[in-house]
């Protein structure tokens, strides 16, 4: 089934299968809070294998989800996060040779580009699924966080792998919130 808005379409997805996506996303990302604080503060190896990995675990993640929403094509939001997140990984990974205030900078031009991709999607699920609000301000506050990101990139103090993990957590958050939403709004609807 596609859902019209406006001149985009959007083929319908389970709640159920959103809810698991976004609880997915929630517990991937509260593990990567804690290996980042646990272990990639004290191990520079473990912290550059994390900084790479989390935007290419959200290049995965965007497109696992656009793949059961109808597709690349029918997700262009979803498919130019893939694109940005894989760049972003690579970008991160020849950063991490100039300097986390580079990685820094990297993770906020990432942060502003897929928080705008993360902004469009909630909004174009909203009339389908609702519970949105949370990733509509997820988006708007990963775009801000990058712009924080960038700007704090050309400071004095050198970042770490903590600089970034609040983000992250955040996002957990987010995704958290949204999954429960969806599967309390839907016990809601079939009791």
């Amino acid at each position: 089934m596609t859902i019209s808005q406006g001149t985009a379409s959007l083929q319908a997805v389970a709640a159920g299968d959103l809810a698991r996506y976004y609880l997915t996303r929630g517990i991937v990302a509260v593990g990567w809070v804690a290996a980042a604080v646990a272990i990639g503060t004290a191990n520079p190896a473990v912290a550059a294998v994390l900084l790479v990995s989390y935007p290419a675990w959200d290049a995965l993640a965007n497109w696992f989800d656009a793949n059961g929403s109808g597709g690349l094509l029918a997700n262009p939001p979803q498919a130019l996060n893939v694109v940005v997140s894989l760049v972003a990984a690579l970008a991160v990974a020849v950063a991490l040779r100039s300097g986390m205030n580079a990685v820094l900078a990297v993770f906020g031009v990432w942060a502003a580009l897929a928080g705008l991709a993360q902004l469009v999607t909630g909004i174009r699920r909203w009339r389908k699924f609702g519970a949105q609000w949370a990733m509509i301000l997820s988006g708007a506050q990963s775009t801000l966080a990058g712009a924080v990101f960038v700007h704090s990139a050309g400071g004095a103090t050198v970042p770490t792998i903590l600089d970034i993990a609040p983000y992250a957590g955040f996002g957990a958050f987010y995704f958290l919130v949204s999954a429960l939403w969806l599967i309390f709004s839907k016990r809601r609807r079939t009791a």
